[in-house]
């Protein structure tokens, strides 16, 4: 199947606009379009989000009758469909049906001859559609007809990159079907796979990506038999499977971090601990412990070379979605050593009776 890079996410919320004033607040991005029942969209209003080779489409719906009312009664503000970029959005939706996959959205073709854009979208995990596009052109208008845009063509600056990936929670029991269903409906690849026990909990994890590494997906999935943890937490309050958080891919992560701290961003702090043996454990950094120690930015190193992360606090009043920011210098793993590293880091903490820090 004929998938490439994620062309955008859209979140359904609650209030699309003060959703886009945060994230432009918190993050830079910047507001590049409006719709609404005057521009065609009926009984809901979306923003366009750019920063870099990320958009983010904000839709809210106008009355508690809309389906887009349904979904944030049922899990509250989140990604709600993940759009890719394809050369035939008919075609791919037709093969993903022909595979298996409940159709969502027909094709259809918005737009003049030589600017089109169609969209076509079917059922990928839980209540989260994934969505085809197919653009005449690659900077051309987003939504023609439903989106008005502002400088359509200017992506905005900012010190996020693109999306790196996305978490996905899935209920026990359901993570070997929804790999499953990647690999057969979409044609990824698992390309990775660990079982992850932290103390008395437990989870499971696969990753997914699509041929053209455009798209990657981390689905994590809890042990009920061991102690309830974050992944059990995440199901329970989103009501089923959803995507948990939405790593974006920044250049220079220190830079980035005390910007958007500056800009009263909230990350989880790390126990100073955990950088004590961070040297031991990985070997030479190319930047200082003590900076990272200074932004609690985690660090883990596989065969291809060195991956710094960090993790936001949930603003979510169901303490669900939240986002990541990561810096891949050669390391092409998601940092699970950290959930092992930052464990042990606590119980140093607690032997040494010092107050943790987060």
């Amino acid at each position: 199947m004929d998938i490439g890079a994620i062309d955008h996410l859209e979140f359904y919320v609650a209030d699309a606009e003060s959703s886009a004033d945060f994230l432009c607040d918190a993050f830079g991005f910047r507001i590049r379009g409006r719709g609404g029942p005057e521009t065609g969209l009926p009984g809901c209003r979306s923003v366009l989000l750019r920063q870099r080779g990320i958009t983010l489409l904000l839709t809210s719906a106008l009355g508690e009758d809309h389906p887009i009312a349904d979904y944030v009664r049922r899990h509250g503000d989140g990604v709600a469909v993940i759009a890719v970029g394809t050369g035939d959005a008919e075609a791919a939706f037709t093969e993903a049906v022909a595979r298996g996959a409940a159709a969502v959205e027909p094709p259809v073709v918005r737009g003049e001859e030589g600017a089109r854009v169609t969209f076509a979208s079917v059922r990928g995990f839980g209540d989260v559609a994934q969505r085809f596009v197919e653009r005449d052109e690659a900077d051309g208008a987003f939504a023609p007809g439903l989106i008005v845009e502002e400088c359509p063509k200017d992506t905005a600056p900012g010190l996020l990159k693109s999306i790196d990936h996305l978490a996905v929670c899935v209920p026990s029991g359901e993570l070997d079907r929804t790999v499953d269903d990647y690999r057969s409906i979409f044609g990824f690849t698992q390309i990775f796979e660990e079982r992850i026990i932290v103390g008395a909990q437990a989870m499971d994890s696969k990753v997914v990506q699509n041929e053209s590494g455009g798209l990657t997906l981390t689905i994590l999935e809890p042990d009920i038999t061991k102690k309830p943890g974050q992944i059990d937490e995440f199901v329970r309050a989103h009501d089923g499977a959803g995507v948990q958080h939405v790593a974006f891919l920044a250049d220079d992560i220190t830079a980035a971090v005390r910007e958007f701290s500056e800009r009263g961003v909230r990350f989880l702090s790390t126990p100073s601990s955990y950088y004590d043996v961070l040297t031991e454990r990985l070997g030479p950094l190319a930047v200082p412990v003590d900076e990272l120690r200074e932004l609690s930015i985690l660090a883990d190193r596989d065969h291809w070379g060195l991956m710094l992360q960090i993790f936001t606090e949930s603003r979510h009043p169901r303490q669900t979605l939240f986002y990541e920011l990561i810096d891949r210098r050669g390391g092409r793993t998601f940092g699970s050593n950290n959930i092992k590293a930052l464990y042990e880091a606590v119980d140093r903490q607690h032997a040494a009776g010092q107050e943790l820090s987060y």
